[in-house]
Formats: C-alpha cells, sequence, structure tokens
C-alpha cells in the first residue's frame, strides 16, 4: 500500500490522522515500510495495525512514543507485558489507570498528559494559551476535543506554523460557533427536555456540516492558487 492508501484507512478510526503524522512515527522508529526502488514507502497490513496499535494507545492513554514503541517490540518478542501508564507528572506507572482515583481520564487530562499526548513543551503549551488555541476547561484540566486541538496544532507546527499564524483559524472558529449558537438558541431555552436535546444534536450536525464546508472551501482555495 502507498502512505496515502495507509492515510485511507487510518482515517476510518482516526480522522484527524495526516501523512506528516505517519511521517513522524516512521522517523520515531514507531513503524518501518519498506522502500521500493525508486524510494517510495511500500506499506502491508502489518504496518497499517501497528499504526493503528500506536495512534489508539496515544489517544486512549496518552503515553509517550518511548514508551509505546518498547511497548509494542516487547510484545512482538513474545513476552507478556501490560500496558504502561503515566501518572499526573508525566511518569511510567504500570497496569491501566482509566478511571482511577486522582488519575487523568478520557474525559479530562491535566497539564503533564497533554504535553505527553500532544508531544511538546511547557513553552509551546505557553504559546498555545496565549494565543487562546488551547484553553483548560472552567474545572481545569483538558477534555478530549482539546488534546485534538493540541495533537492538531503540533502538526501544523512541524511545517513551521506558529501560534501567530493559527489565530485566523482560531477566530473564524469562534465566528462559526457564535452562528450556531444563535442558531439553536431557541431551541434550547424551550422547557421540554427533548427539544433541548434536539437542539444538542442539531448544533453537533451544524458543526459537522460546517467543518466539511471549511475543508472544501480551502480545497477550493488551492486549486486556484496552485493552477
Amino acid at each position: 500500500m502507498s502512505i496515502g492508501t495507509v492515510l485511507l484507512h487510518l482515517r476510518e478510526e482516526f480522522p484527524e490522522v495526516t501523512i506528516s503524522k505517519i511521517r513522524f512515527l516512521e522517523t520515531e522508529g514507531l513503524v518501518e515500510p519498506q522502500r521500493t526502488p525508486s524510494g517510495y514507502r511500500k506499506f502491508v497490513s502489518a504496518d497499517v495495525e501497528r499504526l493503528a496499535q500506536v495512534l489508539r494507545m496515544q489517544r486512549d492513554h496518552y503515553l509517550p512514543l518511548k514508551v509505546i514503541r518498547e511497548h509494542l517490540d516487547a510484545l512482538a518478542r513474545g513476552e507478556q507485558v501490560s500496558l504502561p501508564s503515566t501518572d499526573g507528572e508525566g511518569r511510567e506507572t504500570d497496569g491501566d489507570w482509566t478511571g482511577a482515583p486522582g488519575r487523568a481520564t478520557a474525559a479530562r487530562i491535566g497539564r503533564a498528559e497533554l504535553l505527553v499526548a500532544a508531544e511538546v513543551t511547557e513553552s509551546d503549551l505557553d504559546a498555545w494559551e496565549s494565543y487562546g488555541l488551547v484553553v483548560p476547561s472552567p474545572e481545569g484540566g483538558y477534555d478530549a476535543d482539546m488534546v485534538t486541538v493540541a495533537r492538531l496544532v503540533a502538526d501544523l507546527g512541524r511545517f513551521g506554523l506558529e501560534p501567530r499564524h493559527l489565530r485566523a483559524m482560531r477566530a473564524a472558529a469562534d465566528r462559526e460557533a457564535g452562528l450556531i449558537e444563535q442558531v439553536v438558541a431557541p431551541l434550547r431555552r424551550h422547557r421540554n427536555p427533548q427539544t433541548r436535546a434536539h437542539a444538542e444534536a442539531t448544533a453537533k450536525e451544524l458543526a459537522e456540516l460546517s467543518v466539511r464546508l471549511h475543508s472544501a472551501l480551502v480545497q477550493t482555495a488551492l486549486q486556484v492558487r496552485l493552477h
């Protein structure tokens, strides 16, 4: 399989994955595709499954790549090993910690876990927060959506896009959210719980349509500029 075909397979479970992410995981030694005589990557099914395992452990357990690589290598050697995790300070612990008292969960994680999940430094996160790209929840910590934002900002950063370059995207997202809020506001104020639930579903559908429209508009603009 080509890297583009691999991307299509992975996006069924990981919509946010990019070709740059796959290449980054290759440079970090998480996957070693064969090469054609002309230098093109040639992936097999086992490579795709290994990539999926890496992405699951990042998404569900917020493990650093070094720990993931060691874990998968141990499994490949036939060793019986438990899935490692990290505590609230980013240190490794044993066993499955999801839902354990005082530790991060899939619903919300702490600052140390976010740094691990996005594979960035404290200074990177400070810059993102100063530009409003990553914002902790009012209760503290970061929810799953904000983890996705952090990872995407990190991926864009590998192409040289700095937080100041992404302010326009943040502003556009705020405007789109405000527009959706106006549409569903009458439903959310309704006394009927079913109507309020319908408002939440409508807001989610509008958000998905907005994302698809934004993607299509960017693609259209690029076609005009590049041809």
